[in-house]
């Protein structure tokens, strides 16, 4: 009963902020960066959980919150870093940022889990402020009722952003203009039921 008294706050939470994001325009304003046709796509992959499948709750507000495990295909020549935004786009008021790393070094290819949530990180790479108005991953915690995609998005950049940590959305994004040589994209669901 304790555990479903704690989701369903956090809910209301995750509801009130998504709302006052929208409101803001800050969830909304510059829904993704121009890709160019010329884009290579990267093959963004998870051990956890599959396309299209369910994120475990491990890697959501109903568990622990860490950050799944990721990894990627071979990036096209010229890279220089790594851009990694993770998305709600079915937030009630918009597009709700849940992660904001960036200026991954190009030797990258993957990210362990419970990515700790460091401003910069060991590797040099820096992490944003998301929606919920902390530093690193907070993972899905929607409103009871239909499942939610939550979209994870690699750019690799022919330059790092050279954003100071604790960047916002709009920022990276602005940043991300003009230097996209490839992208990859992986989607995972995750919905909880109605309190009863």
């Amino acid at each position: 009963m304790r555990t479903r008294l704690l989701a369903f706050r956090w809910s209301l939470t995750y509801l009130a902020l998504a709302v006052v994001a929208g409101s803001l325009g800050c969830a909304t304003a510059g829904t993704s960066p121009t890709v160019p046709l010329a884009a290579v796509r990267i093959q963004l992959t998870s051990p956890a959980f599959t396309t299209s499948g369910t994120l475990p709750t491990e890697y959501t507000c109903d568990g622990p919150d860490r950050s799944p495990p990721l990894s990627w295909s071979e990036p096209p020549p010229g890279t220089a870093a790594f851009v990694l935004l993770v998305e709600d786009p079915d937030a009630p008021g918009g597009i709700f940022t849940h992660w904001l790393l960036y200026d991954l070094p190009a030797a990258t290819r993957s990210l362990p889990p419970a990515v700790p949530p460091d401003e910069t990180l060991q590797s040099g790479a820096r992490q944003g402020r998301n929606d919920f108005g902390t530093v690193g991953y907070r993972g899905p915690c929607p409103p009871p009722g239909r499942p939610h995609r939550y979209v994870f998005r690699l750019y690799a950049l022919d330059r790092p952003t050279g954003l100071p940590p604790g960047a916002q959305r709009n920022e990276i994004l602005r940043a991300l203009e003009g230097h996209i040589l490839a992208i990859g994209e992986l989607v995972g669901t995750y919905g909880r039921e109605p309190v009863r």
